[in-house]
């Protein structure tokens, strides 16, 4: 909504919290602009909202929504961080690390990762009760600039919708149903495809996890000076309440 005139907000509370809104706005857009943070792993600022992750599920007026594709409304009484919605969250992040291949001591992401970083903020700290699925994903390096590790995949669809919304090609999509559905791209392998390394998709800030690794460019950020090196996150919207 920037950049354009916007007519009287309205308002309405998150934990007791007053916040402003405006029409079209969604939970989670007039939540990030008064500075409350509402976890999220699939939503992503600049692509539509898909709600998949569930990871930003809130409570709103006695039912469970999902923040990033709810309107706000005037007078609602939003949820956000109660210890019921925690655990659920927590469960949720748990369940993705466990259906898919994890080791982030070795992975180049590790530091810059969100579904990491939301564990850390979770206090994801004892072991779980979910088996470890460990599925046999494999490894896409055919194209001479970036590789796919699907097995770090968390189908957020973040690549689907930059792909098809912001580059306008489509590499990526889903196949599959249920607990196999994974992403896949629309060629023998992703050399088939017109992906280039400039492409959004392939950015850093679309793929939360360690998933689309872009050639030669690996480990350069050392620890330190990584993104969450510093805070947990969601700081950078906590601290425009201060």
């Amino acid at each position: 909504m920037s950049g354009t005139k916007r007519e009287t907000g309205f308002t309405f509370t998150i934990d007791g919290v007053e916040i402003t809104a405006y029409a079209g706005q969604t939970i989670m857009e007039a939540a990030d602009e008064a500075g409350v943070y509402i976890p999220r792993l699939c939503d992503h600022e600049g692509l539509r909202h898909q709600g998949s992750c569930r990871v930003c599920t809130v409570k709103a007026g006695g039912r469970s929504v999902a923040a990033c594709t709810q309107p706000a409304a005037p007078g609602q009484a939003v949820e956000n961080e109660t210890p019921r919605l925690t655990k659920m969250r927590r469960d949720l992040v748990e369940m993705l690390f466990h259906e898919g291949n994890h080791l982030c001591p070795i992975c180049e992401a590790s530091g810059n990762c969100e579904l990491q970083a939301m564990a850390y903020r979770l206090d994801m700290t004892e072991a779980t009760r979910f088996p470890y699925l460990e599925p046999c994903r494999a490894l896409d390096a055919s194209h001479p600039d970036i590789a796919l590790d699907t097995n770090r995949c968390i189908s957020c669809g973040r690549c689907i919708r930059a792909s098809q919304d912001v580059d306008g090609k489509g590499i990526f999509g889903y196949v599959g149903r249920g607990i196999h559905r994974r992403v896949a791209v629309n060629g023998e392998n992703l050399a088939d495809t017109d992906a280039e390394v400039t492409d959004h998709a392939i950015s850093a800030e679309v793929c939360p996890v360690g998933c689309i690794i872009r050639k030669r460019v690996g480990f350069t950020v050392p620890i330190g000076e990584r993104e969450f090196d510093h805070g947990l996150i969601g700081h950078d919207i906590e601290e425009k309440r201060k």
